[in-house]
């Protein structure tokens, strides 16, 4: 069992930065894959972005050169740093664990989440 634990968003006025943090609990995290997706009402959740075990990445291409996603595996921790934001980026964050294959967009091949973190950025 996988514990996801997020935190760091909050309310930031557009082209600000805010880094998110998911702790992640359990002796494996090291061979995980983890993700960041976000959602916003009514919507259906979205890929922000992906670390491999082995640390590839892989990011929407409208958050490319905006956000960054890394991971110490030392401190079970994998971040989201988000850059240059903007009124849309506005949304609830998750944080995800991939313990099998299949794609990293597609949300239900993610076995493990967090309950999320509200990122509202203001125009």
């Amino acid at each position: 069992q996988v514990q996801l634990l997020e935190s760091g968003g909050g309310l930031v006025q557009a082209g600000g930065s805010l880094r998110l943090f998911c702790a992640a609990s359990g002796r494996t995290f090291s061979t995980y894959s983890m993700g960041w997706f976000r959602q916003t009402p009514g919507k259906e959740r979205e890929f922000v972005a992906a670390i491999s075990w082995i640390g590839s990445t892989l990011y929407t291409n409208s958050m490319k050169g905006r956000f960054t996603i890394s991971r110490d595996n030392a401190k079970s921790t994998v971040y989201l740093q988000m850059n240059s934001l903007k009124p849309e980026d506005t949304a609830v964050y998750y944080c995800a664990a991939k313990t099998g294959g299949g794609s990293y967009y597609t949300s239900s091949n993610y076995d493990y989440w967090g309950q999320g973190t509200q990122v509202t950025v203001s125009s």
